[in-house]
């Protein structure tokens, strides 16, 4: 025992204990390496107020940031069997989903909820691309078919949310059937003639790219994101050529045809509050509206 513990009072002693400080108060831009504090980059939307990059969101926080009043009702995922193929390479593919489950508070990469944005009852789904990268497998694909199903039975636009790495490796072939799968949901959800809506983030690749998250009506990016099947540098090793400036990013995919609209954060909601009621989508009466707190720039 040091003389601090035997003499000095308890007051004292925690005064002079050593604190312990969060690792992430601060936020470094990938871009310019500005600094912005936690709380004024979340109040922003999770856009760097200077240089206007977007930060990547998880799928709960995109839903607080999109929905009306940041209040949603989250819509059950039917459960699927946890580990189909008894898979393991460094680990076992349990682990992983206990850790990735324990890291993000979810049980699997999508979320689906129900709500309205700018006035206008929707569902929606989003991906998380913290829970082992957004990765496409079983329980993210019947969460996918659920909100479409869910969607098509409440008469309701549905917004889906992509940022996915791709299919999940650990499930195999199994992984991979959710991409007929999902598209088959995106054509029974067609015969409401609501608009399914897709706002493609960063990253969004793969299987996922492959499959539902370019079926949409309507394909917004955010500004920034990369957008492929395969990653740039694998297109290079493959072509052996270098790729235009900008390759796979939202602007150049707008500029090219590959997607409808590159819309900033601040005005995502605005927007497809817009799009689906230009696609015959019902507003809610005045009496039913919720406030919507608008961002505040750093």
């Amino acid at each position: 025992m040091s003389w601090i513990s035997n003499v000095v009072p308890p007051k004292i002693r925690n005064f002079l204990a050593k604190r312990e400080v969060p690792q992430n108060l601060w936020i470094k831009c990938p871009e310019t390496g500005e600094m912005v504090f936690h709380r004024d980059l979340e109040a922003n939307h999770f856009v760097i107020p200077n240089s206007g990059y977007h930060m990547r969101m998880n799928a709960q926080q995109r839903f607080t940031h999109f929905f009306d009043g940041g209040t949603w009702e989250t819509i059950p995922v039917p459960e699927v069997p946890l580990d189909p193929l008894k898979f393991r390479d460094e680990r076992r593919y349990t682990d992983r989903l206990r850790d990735a489950r324990a890291k993000t508070g979810m049980n699997d990469a999508v979320i689906v909820g129900a709500g309205s944005v700018d006035n206008v009852p929707i569902v929606a789904a989003a991906h998380n691309f913290d829970f082992m990268g957004g990765s496409l497998g079983m329980a993210a694909g019947e969460a996918v078919v659920t909100g479409l199903m869910t969607a098509r039975d409440r008469k309701r636009p549905f917004i889906l949310f992509a940022a996915s790495g791709g299919a999940r490796m650990q499930e195999g072939v199994l992984s991979l059937m959710q991409l007929p799968r999902t598209t088959v949901a995106v054509e029974a959800f067609r015969e409401t003639r609501l608009p399914y809506i897709v706002v493609l983030t960063n990253p969004t690749t793969g299987g996922v790219t492959a499959s539902y998250a370019m079926l949409g009506d309507v394909h917004i990016a955010e500004p920034g994101a990369l957008i492929g099947f395969a990653g740039p540098r694998v297109i290079e090793q493959t072509i052996r050529e270098k790729l235009p400036e900008g390759f796979q990013k939202s602007e150049y995919l707008r500029d090219h045809g590959m997607v409808d609209l590159v819309v900033h954060r601040h005005q995502l909601r605005e927007t497809v509050g817009r799009l689906c009621r230009l696609f015959g989508a019902e507003a809610l009466p005045a009496s039913q509206a919720v406030a919507v707190a608008e961002p505040v720039e750093a």
